[in-house]
């Protein structure tokens, strides 16, 4: 088991908060009130579990700029009251940010019983082991 101090804690419960606003924000039609909470919620949470010198140390990475702009940008798009174009803008942020996470995720997901058999059907197949490939490293 994974020991947490309670600033982890915190962070943790922020982040899945910041989540559940962000995905009942786009249900709700890109509400821009439920985004600008979870989006501040999700940055506040990521800060309080990997602590803020790393934060900023992975955001403002050289060669994660232009993922950081998109990201922090789409941010500030939602706030200033354009749900749609900064929920997208996000999203292309995130990816662009994350996507050297993704063969991890990928293989921890074949893991799992269900999910696995799923993941290796021939036809959804071909595309998770396009998403599970990256040519960068984190």
């Amino acid at each position: 088991m994974i020991s947490l101090t309670d600033s982890q804690k915190i962070g943790m419960g922020l982040t899945g908060f910041g989540v559940f606003f962000l995905f009942f924000g786009m249900i709700l039609f890109f509400d821009k009130a439920l985004l600008a909470i979870g989006n501040i919620l999700f940055v506040a949470g990521l800060a309080f579990v990997i602590g803020l010198e790393r934060t900023f140390r992975f955001f403002f990475q050289k060669h994660k700029m232009k993922a950081t702009g998109f990201f922090l940008g789409g941010v500030f798009v939602v706030l200033i009251g354009w749900p749609v174009v900064g929920v997208v803008l996000e999203i292309y942020g995130f990816f662009l940010l994350f996507r050297g996470f993704f063969p991890v995720v990928v293989g921890f997901i074949r893991r799992i019983p269900v999910l696995g058999s799923i993941l290796n059907l021939p036809f959804i197949s071909a595309y998770v082991d396009k998403a599970g490939e990256s040519n960068s490293m984190v």
